[in-house]
Parts: C-alpha cells; structure tokens; sequence
C-alpha cells in the first residue's frame, strides 16, 4: 500500500489550515474564514494540526521569523501560501490544495523546483511552499502555538528555560519567559505580549510595537474604514457605519466565545457578523440577532468562567485614554461582552439609517475615532495593568475581551497622520 500517497490525497482533499493574520489584513482574513467554511475545510488551532499554512495580510518583514518558526513546527506533508488582498484567497487555497496532492496528480504549474528549497512564486500573487515526507513532524508544546517561544533558550517541546525570581512574598521562585503571539488562533493579528511568570501569576508585562507592512498602502484598518472615509469628507450613511460597528462587535465575541470554549456560539457570531458584512437586511438578521445575544448574555457559564476577570473601573478606563465599550463597560470581562451584546441591540433598527455618519458622535467599534489617537492604541497600553497579578488560564480571556485592533495602528491614512 502506497501510504505516503494516501496520505497525501486525504490531505489534498480536504486540508487543515492554519490561518495566520498580519497587521492590516483583516479583510483577508474575513474572506478566508467564509471560504473554509463554505468549503468546510477544517481550521487548525495549532500547527500540529495543520497541513496548509495560509498567510493573510500584506508582507510584513518583521514577521517573518515566527513565520518561518510557524511553518517549522508544522509535521509534513504541508503547504505554504500567502494572500495579501482578499480577491487573492480563493487562488491561494486552490494553490496549497494543488501542492499537497501526490506528485502523480499534482498539477506540472504547482510543482515546485527541487532546487529550490520548496518555495517558488505562484500564479495570482500566491507564495507556496511544499515539503516532502523526509522531514521531522511538528510538535504541539508551547513553541509551536505561533510563536510563544520567543527566542529564549529552549527545552524539548518550545518551552522557554525557566529563570529564578523573587515573587511578592519575597520567596525566590522560578521565572518563566512566555510570549503570546504574535501568531495564535483568535487572538489580535500580529499582536505579541511578553509574560514573565512565577508558577501560573504573570508578574511582568510588555507589549512589542505592532509590525508595520512594507508598503502603507497595502495595510487597511478595515473595521474603522466607514470613520476614515467620512473624516475625509466622504458622505457615509450612519447604517453602514453601524452596520460595520455590530458586525466587528460579533468579530470580537467569536474570538472571546471559542477562548472560552464554546465553539458553536463563536460560529454563530461570526455567521451572523458575515451576513451584516454582506449587506442582509434588517429583517433577516434580526430575529437570530436576538436570539444569539440572549443565548450568550443569559450562559451563567460563561459569566461564572469570566466573572471577576481584568477588572477595570470606567473611571480608571478613561484616564488610561480607553472609550467606548470597555470604559461603558466598567467591570470584568463579563461585563465587556456583555457590553457588546447591548451594543449590537441597541445598533439593530439602525442598520439602514440613510442619515450622514458624523464621526465625532458615532464612535467606532473601540471608541471615539482619531487617527491621532487610535482607540486600539489605548486598549493595548492597558493590558499590562490588567494582565500583572492574573493567572495565565485567564490572560487569554483579558485580551479577548478587549480585542484591540492592531490594523488601526498600521493602516493608511493612520500612519500618514502619525508622520506628519
């Protein structure tokens, strides 16, 4: 029995992909996840678990290196490709298809030059990349979660050696190195958060600068796109706008929702965030609209699994320059979705409103607009309050619930304010 070829055909027909988003490609990223769904190709949550590596977003030199640490730790066979703009997916998933097919049926143009180390230049803009069965399987430790090893000395397995540190006690305890980010399933695309622990407390945090694209204006902040248009003079209806707001709110609950663990709330959100993105009228997402946020607002398991979490005070949000839903919000992370959640209500019957988006009223999905002063920017300046003294089971929630947007602080149009 032929099994490397077996294997490569059940590969081939229906691949495990691992999507990995940068700074700016959002829009990328939305139309990769309808298409895999639409295909019901299975999304990997690790690279362990994947055959097909997709890139989504603008070439961001920065990140190359967990990206190539990325694609390391992923087990043959496997496949590489990299959409930079949205109208690129659907070549780039019929690439990686064509690449993990056996050499008997693997297209002549997918076949990739021996000489060449596995990559080549793809039609349609693609990048690929296939590898053979002569290399090492991946391993699933922390290492391999999108680039949690982050350069220190490492064990067997990605995980980082540990150091030695006083903790408040002041007994001396082992310290452990541990980024998240920048490439991790429901997490901000290209975001990388540096923990030190002692046991399971984050004692310490930072936050890398976002990576910025070779080329501004290849990167969009594609949730506040309604906002920039209408502060360049731009007449923008203010249902578009809430439209965009409802349906990045459903973007950010279907990260918090499958962190949680409840996968199929998280797709329902990201369903109904699809058909507002769409343009389905009011009257057909309403009713489930509804029902989807009583089902999450009223789970006394997900509020117990929340309750008490990065809490934050209004008062202290806004002196830390934060708006909109987490200062409303005022709490824990219970209260942040739930904010969401009456957010998304109360935009409902405005979805079609044909009156003129004024942008000092409306605010954006993460607060009041300024390209001065993105909202995002503030939420990522506050996570090391809220992350030091947590436990690490909770610092995925904490980030999930703010979900700060790095595209607002590499897109175009941000970047030309910010340089003047």
């Amino acid at each position: 029995m032929d099994l490397t070829g077996l294997t490569l055909r059940v590969a081939a027909a229906r691949p495990h992909v691992l999507l990995a988003a940068v700074p700016g490609g959002t829009a990328v990223r939305l139309a990769a996840e309808r298409l895999l769904r639409a295909r019901d190709w299975p999304r990997a949550s690790t690279p362990a678990q994947a055959d097909l590596l997709l890139v989504a977003g603008p070439d961001l030199p920065e990140l190359r290196t967990p990206l190539e640490r990325l694609w390391r730790d992923m087990p043959a066979p496997r496949a590489r490709v990299h959409a930079r703009t949205a109208d690129e997916v659907e070549d780039a998933l019929n690439a990686g298809r064509a690449l993990l097919g056996p050499p008997a049926v693997r297209p002549a143009s997918a076949a990739p030059p021996a000489d060449a180390g596995g990559h080549r230049e793809g039609d349609h803009g693609a990048r690929e990349r296939h590898e053979g069965d002569d290399q090492t399987p991946g391993h699933d430790g922390h290492g391999g979660h999108g680039g949690h090893s982050g350069g220190q000395t490492e064990m067997p397995g990605g995980l980082p050696m540990a150091g030695q540190g006083a903790d408040r006690d002041g007994l001396t305890l082992d310290q452990l190195h541990l980024p998240l980010g920048p490439f991790l399933a429901d997490w901000p695309a290209g975001l990388t958060v540096r923990l030190v622990l002692q046991g399971d407390v984050v004692q310490r945090v930072d936050v890398d600068e976002p990576a910025r694209p070779v080329d501004d204006a290849a990167a969009e902040a594609f949730w506040v796109q309604p906002w920039l248009r209408a502060a360049s003079g731009e007449p923008v209806p203010v249902g578009e706008a809430v439209r965009r707001r409802a349906a990045a709110h459903l973007d950010s609950l279907g990260r918090l929702l499958a962190v949680a663990g409840w996968p199929a709330e998280a797709v329902r959100a990201r369903r109904l965030r699809d058909d507002l993105l769409s343009g389905a009228p009011r009257a057909a997402v309403a009713p489930r609209l509804e029902r989807f946020t009583r089902r999450v607002g009223g789970s006394r398991t997900l509020a117990w699994l929340t309750r008490g979490i990065g809490v934050v005070t209004a008062q202290k949000a806004r002196e830390a320059g934060v708006g909109g839903p987490a200062a409303r919000a005022g709490g824990d992370v219970t209260s942040r979705y739930r904010q969401w959640l009456a957010d998304i209500r109360h935009d409902l019957p405005r979805l079609e409103d044909p009156a003129p988006l004024d942008v000092a009223v409306e605010d954006s999905p993460r607060g009041p607009w300024s390209a001065e002063h993105p909202p995002s920017a503030a939420l990522i300046a506050l996570l090391p309050r809220l992350l030091e003294g947590a436990e690490l089971a909770a610092a995925r929630l904490v980030v999930a619930s703010l979900d700060p947007d790095p595209d607002e602080l590499v897109s175009r149009g941000v970047v030309e304010v910010a340089r003047g």
